[in-house]
């Protein structure tokens, strides 16, 4: 039997370099700009007998090295934050910050005409998930990755649920009809949005729609105008009036809430159907030909949104919680045990077509706050004008199971490889999309070029690695981000710094606007005072932050305003599921003076970029501004030694939803038994623990890679505990105490949103008495995942109060 000597061959914990023969040596050159070296490598050798006494001896003393090793890790590797030694013998390489040159390389390298060559390239042709051509985008993206030099590349495909309208027999198309009383048509709506500009004329535009509509032929003899269809609108209705809408067709403008929300309403309350318009005071300033499309960029009156009314959860209906894989538990469609899909047909129609329709119904006038821009008289409706005259809706859209897929371009980090910085932008649109999305994955093509440029050619690499992310079905609820993060939402909630998202590069040439949770925002801040204002002849402001506090400041102009998150995109389930910080950037409108519920051609047809090119960012400005925000943003965050979140940033928005509760709630709460004073009582802790933190953080040890770990870590899991298990009451899904859409306007989000929706007209409602003790569960709730949070923040090994 042979005999054997132990040699020790340092090898990495983390390297991305490691041989894959881990017999070999690992050379100097290869230990450089990787993780710290915590292990030793056992290499194997074989012996001669005679040299059985050499081993004895050679064991005895690797015996006593191994032992004094062990002493000095458990002297210098395991300490209190107190001892006043310093580490030595660490590379640089392993605590060495970020090139101060990069940063203006990057940004500097950013080019807008090829933002705008992109832009064209991408909305040549409709990309509707689920189609040929969405799959097309993502495999021409991830070949577009490789060529530019980023390490490596995946798509990933989910079996999800999807919607479309029949589009092949005309007898069968989504139609609404208008007869007489000899049941003749007297009006129809069209199929298509008629052809405004030549670049429109392209097969595969999709018609208007609504997805997850539920199909069916009805029809009434009544028509009833209902506003926006909020709650508020339908309750007034019925407070105010004696209309009922059981049995009824009703119509409602877009805007104000999400279109979901407007056919739930309608479908709980009794109505056969509903009709979605946008109204010119909305979406084309009063409908001024001059403005309008193709000669401006407000919506024409053929102009029709699309888009989905599935609500309820983020990601494929059909496998709620979990990753839509080919393994995947399903719910059924119909039946017991199925998903809760709308259950009245749903259709949109452009202005035209509306005032038509308004023009035929009878009724009192609606009050002033109801009515919209057209030049007719607004009226509640019910029996239509024409005595025997009826309405009919035929809705043929179907659900059906389709592939969609995410595709990812990654640029692994040198020294921390594990730590991720996510950017990402949806691929799928309505038509062309040369607004949501393509402007930013055009912005996203040309980050990504920059970035992989500076790697290829060995100029730079991230101590962090950098994900560049390409969602499918973004537009049918969020389906591919959410269905990814339901897949690998240990290694995310684990390993990710922040997800950053650019839905939309531009949605108009007035300002930078964000939408984040709060240990995002001094880094944005920070990037945005070094990107120069693309608006070179307004002198005032010489840089994008200037021009964005002078803009939207927030009350006491000492920053810029906040943007609720709400569900509006793929950032949504990183916050809600994952509890990773989150950040959407746009250059947007003027919305100060445009009272607009979005940019005006949202997923309509002319959303061309035509559109973009003529009249919203001309050079493309606008767009190279919002790319260069975010890739700084993402190189801060990447490439920084210490990470940059400020964690009092968010002790600020605690006491800011806490006075949001006392101004709406307080005196209700306080009389049903709820103290207040213990939810500003817990903020208080969190924020006192906050600043112990921060500084803290100024006195870290920069020389020691532990240290500066071990800090990191609390900076970018503390967010993580704001995540309860359990969910919002009466939803399990939604799983941030703090950040959350509401159950009543999925658009729009509030700060404890828990408290906020159980609260929702509790006074009076007929089981009043249990929804209280809902809301004192949830209540408690709070306090505990606020305590829980201050926690991390704390010295490691004390982290209980005394």
């Amino acid at each position: 039997m042979e005999n054997f000597k132990i040699e020790p061959i340092p090898i990495m914990q983390y390297s991305t370099l490691q041989t894959k023969d881990r017999s070999k040596d690992i050379t100097p050159e290869q230990l450089k700009g990787c993780a710290w070296n915590l292990y030793s490598h056992i290499k194997v050798v074989s012996l001669k007998r005679k040299d059985e006494s050499a081993f004895l001896l050679l064991a005895v003393v690797a015996a006593i090295v191994g032992l004094v090793i062990g002493l000095l890790i458990g002297r210098y590797g395991i300490r209190s934050d107190n001892d006043d030694y310093k580490i030595t013998g660490i590379s640089e390489t392993f605590v060495q910050d970020a090139d101060p040159y990069i940063s203006a390389e990057i940004m500097d390298n950013i080019n807008s005409e090829n933002i705008r060559q992109y832009l064209r390239e991408l909305t040549e042709h409709p990309h509707l998930a689920g189609t040929d051509a969405d799959y097309k985008q993502a495999k021409d993206l991830q070949e577009f990755w490789r060529s530019v030099g980023l390490d490596e590349t995946f798509i990933t495909p989910y079996d999800v649920l999807l919607s479309y309208p029949e589009t092949k027999d005309e007898s069968k198309m989504n139609r609404i009809f208008v007869y007489d009383s000899a049941g003749q048509v007297v009006w129809k709506s069209a199929l298509y949005e008629p052809i405004l500009d030549p670049s429109e004329n392209k097969s595969n535009v999709v018609p208007p729609f609504n997805a997850y509509s539920a199909s069916g032929d009805v029809s009434s003899t009544d028509l009833v105008y209902v506003n926006y269809g909020r709650v508020e609108d339908f309750r007034w209705l019925a407070q105010n009036t004696d209309i009922n809408i059981t049995g009824k067709i009703v119509l409602a403008r877009y805007g104000k809430n999400f279109r979901g929300d407007k056919a739930y309403q309608a479908e709980i309350l009794g109505a056969k159907g509903i009709i979605l318009y946008s109204d010119p005071e909305d979406y084309a300033n009063d409908g001024e030909a001059t403005q309008v499309y193709p000669h401006g960029w407000f919506l024409p009156e053929s102009g029709t949104q699309r888009g989905t009314i599935f609500r309820g959860y983020i990601g494929d209906p059909l496998t709620p919680g979990y990753p839509a894989t080919e393994t995947a538990y399903r719910l059924k469609e119909n039946g017991t045990n199925s998903v809760v899909l709308p259950k009245i047909p749903c259709h949109p129609i452009g202005y035209a077509a509306a005032k038509i329709l308004l023009s035929y119904m009878s009724g009192d006038q609606v009050p002033a706050n109801w009515r919209g821009g057209l030049n007719i008289t607004y009226r509640f409706g019910g029996p239509l004008k024409q005595s025997g005259w009826k309405i009919r809706m035929r809705i043929s859209t179907k659900n059906t199971r389709k592939k969609m897929h995410n595709v990812f371009g990654i640029i692994r980090g040198s020294i921390e490889p594990d730590r991720y910085v996510l950017l990402g932008n949806h691929l799928d649109a309505w038509v062309f999309g040369a607004i949501d999305p393509s402007s930013g994955t055009a912005v996203m093509k040309e980050v990504s070029r920059v970035m992989g440029n500076l790697v290829q050619k060995k100029k730079w690499r991230p101590r962090r690695t950098i994900i560049f992310c390409g969602w499918g079905a973004e537009e049918f609820k969020l389906i591919g981000s959410t269905e990814w993060v339901e897949q690998y939402i240990k290694n995310l909630g684990s390993r990710s710094v922040a997800y950053l998202n650019l839905d939309i590069a531009s949605e108009g040439n007035y300002s930078m606007r964000l939408r984040a949770t709060p240990l995002m925002r001094s880094v944005t801040y920070a990037a945005a005072k070094k990107v120069p204002n693309p608006e070179e002849t307004d002198t005032r402001f010489k840089t994008v932050y200037d021009k964005w506090i002078y803009a939207f400041p927030n009350a006491d102009k000492s920053r810029p305003r906040d943007f609720r998150l709400g569900l509006l995109s793929d950032y949504a389930s990183f916050i809600q599921r994952a509890g990773i910080p989150v950040a959407d950037f746009r250059y947007t409108y003027n919305r100060n003076e445009l009272k607009l519920p979005s940019y005006p051609l949202y997923h309509s047809k002319y959303e061309t970029f035509k559109a973009v090119d003529e009249f919203m960012d001309r050079g493309f400005k606008c767009h190279r501004a919002s790319g260069q925000v975010w890739a700084e943003v993402a190189r801060n965050l990447a490439d920084s030694l210490i990470i940059p979140f400020q964690v009092e940033d968010y002790a600020k928005t605690l006491k800011d939803g806490v006075d949001n509760l006392e101004n709406e709630f307080g005196l209700l709460m306080k009389k049903n038994g709820i103290e207040l004073e213990l939810l500003y009582k817990a903020i208080s802790v969190f924020a006192a623990d906050a600043a112990d933190f921060q500084e803290r953080a100024k006195h870290v040890d920069k020389k020691n890679p532990f240290a500066i770990r071990s800090l990191n870590d609390q900076l970018t899991l503390m967010e993580r505990a704001f995540i309860d298990p359990e969910g919002l009451p009466g939803r399990p899904l939604a799983r941030n105490i703090v950040f959350a859409d509401s159950s009543t306007n999925a658009y729009a989000d509030a700060i404890f949103p828990g408290l906020i929706d159980g609260m929702f007209e509790i006074e009076g409602s007929a089981d009043e008495e249990r929804r209280w003790e809902i809301v004192k569960k949830h209540f408690s709730v709070v306090i505990h995942t606020i305590d829980s949070a201050a926690s991390t923040l704390r010295d490691v090994s004390a982290f209980m109060p005394l």
